[in-house]
């Protein structure tokens, strides 16, 4: 299965290499290599549990599926942006190549320098891909782009000794290169936009989710030490991290925000959620279909009590909740984007906020979270907090967050990159869902080395392909231009992923369907 997967990774990089090349090419064949050596080392120490950190236990290192993203994304980001000659995110672009080259490089080399014996192959593997990175960069980087990459670097150091220790058995290690990663540099772009800020710059959408982001994680983290001194479940306590909240959202992010947009948050806010008719039946609408997910997940107790104390979700119910979130993003891409954009950010505040509450037993909801969601979960929720409905969010946000606006093709050029907002749906809204529906029911023929049906992805791939039709049916912006082989590739590739890889599909797989559509 492991093999498999990397078959897949490597596929998957070759034909956007094919469509995109350049001097980061070979840079991320060299990762994507070394990567593949360095995971089977990551495997062996999660095994023995030589590693410093207590990772999942029920997947994989995940090194090398994990470690392209970033650098494939950022290499397909520039080559649109160069395109569409907007030269600030063309430079965005080689920044987020190169920090994830070396965020990818550097845990890496962690593994093989905690690995005894020491791996000589592997070494020299190493060696030579983070020459080709370095001489790469050092030829394609300005001084201030080296100094934000180093940034990032320093930032993921740092965030990995703390979260991974504060947070054990939640993440793989390529997992924990994603999340960290991301996290890494959402962090470093909002002090550089602080610290450097130019009246005009910056769309007010993109400022909050950057301050979103950051916010619920700095609040996070200062509950987490002090609850280290206090118990979290008295009233006292409880009163006392509601205060906080409210004091560190008015006196920290509200300012921070003002700073940032130029104008009160609060009011730019409801002046742009009441903006136009749409937007106001669309959050009518998004607030009936919140309605329903609560619903279900009380219905689902509501049994639980009834009958035996330990009945859990099934697959089939727990893929409601994909149903219910692709009803929620297409209106959203289809009719307004920019509110998506939006929603999606201060509803992945409020998710995060949530899991706090359950996570400290915050009074009066705390413990009626945990027995409410504890029906759902899996063998990817092993840590101590419950992440796979942020994950769930995240990839369905993610295409729509990542892609620079100003960069979209337009008409007849779009092609294939029409699709890029839509790659959340497509692979986690519809392919997963009908994969795990269709193979748990009907499946019988199982991929070699997994659970996973043969059954199941097939359907997939056809049910992704009806969807696009759909897409190009209800949405007159989509053009795909006669790239229908390319999609169809993409499709298949991301659901043959789905397949093989133990990582979090809900994370993984939108994010290299949007590389493939960008490409």
């Amino acid at each position: 299965a492991v093999l498999a997967e990397a078959l897949v990774v490597f596929a998957i990089v070759l034909l956007v290499h094919a469509a995109v090349w350049d001097r980061f090419s070979w840079c991320a064949l060299a990762l994507a290599v070394q990567a593949f050596y360095v995971q089977f080392k990551w495997d062996r120490l999660l095994q023995l549990g030589g590693a410093v950190f207590q990772f999942r236990t029920a997947a994989n290192s995940g090194l090398l599926p994990a470690s392209m993203v970033t650098p494939l994304l950022g290499i397909v980001m520039k080559e649109r942006c160069k395109a569409a000659g907007i030269v600030y995110f063309e430079r965005f672009g080689i920044v987020v190549a190169s920090a994830g080259m070396l965020v990818a490089l550097f845990l890496s080399v962690i593994a093989v320098g905690i690995t005894k014996p020491v791996p000589t192959n592997t070494c020299i593997l190493t060696g030579v891909a983070g020459s080709v990175i370095i001489y790469t960069m050092k030829h394609s980087l300005t001084v201030s782009e080296v100094i934000e990459v180093l940034e990032v670097l320093l930032i993921f150091v740092y965030l990995s000794m703390i979260l991974l220790y504060l947070l054990p058995r939640c993440f793989s290690p390529g997992e924990a290169l994603l999340v960290l990663g991301a996290l890494s540099f959402v962090l470093n772009q909002l002090i550089k936009r602080s610290l450097s800020l130019v009246e005009g710059r910056g769309d007010p959408i993109d400022f909050f989710l950057l301050v979103a982001v950051v916010g619920v994680v700095l609040l996070g983290l200062f509950f987490t030490v002090l609850f280290l001194f206090l118990d979290s479940g008295t009233w006292i306590s409880s009163l006392f991290f509601h205060t906080m909240t409210a004091v560190l959202g008015l006196g920290v992010v509200m300012p921070w925000l003002y700073r940032l947009i130029q104008r009160n948050p609060l009011l730019w806010l409801l002046q742009f959620l009441f903006q136009t008719q749409t937007r106001v039946y669309l959050l009518v609408y998004w607030t009936c279909l919140a309605a329903s997910a609560c619903g279900v997940v009380f219905y689902q107790n509501t049994k639980r009590s009834s009958g035996c104390k330990k009945h859990q979700a099934s697959t089939v119910t727990r893929k409601y909740f994909h149903f219910i979130v692709v009803a929620t993003y297409v209106p959203g891409l289809v009719l307004d984007r920019q509110l998506l954009h939006l929603a999606a950010a201060l509803c992945l505040a409020v998710f995060i906020f949530l899991e706090y509450v359950r996570y400290f037993r915050i009074k009066p909801f705390g413990q009626t979270l945990r027995q409410l969601l504890s029906l759902f979960l899996d063998e990817r929720d092993s840590g101590p907090l419950i992440l796979t409905h942020i994950y769930l969010l995240l990839g369905m946000s993610l295409p729509v967050w990542l892609f620079p606006r100003a960069c979209a093709p337009k008409g007849a050029l779009a092609g294939a990159g029409a699709l890029v907002p839509y790659s959340g749906v497509l692979a986690v809204g519809v392919g997963d869902t009908i994969a795990s529906v269709f193979g748990s029911t009907m499946g019988e023929i199982k991929w070699p080395g997994t659970k996973k049906t043969f059954e199941g992805t097939m359907t997939a791939i056809f049910a992704q392909i009806i969807a696009v039709a759909l897409i190009l049916i209800f949405d007159s912006s989509v053009n795909l231009n006669s790239s229908y082989a390319w999609i169809l590739a993409a499709i298949s590739l991301v659901s043959l992923l789905e397949a093989y890889t133990t990582q979090i599909d809900n994370l993984l797989l939108p994010l290299y369907l949007q590389i493939m559509f960008m490409a």
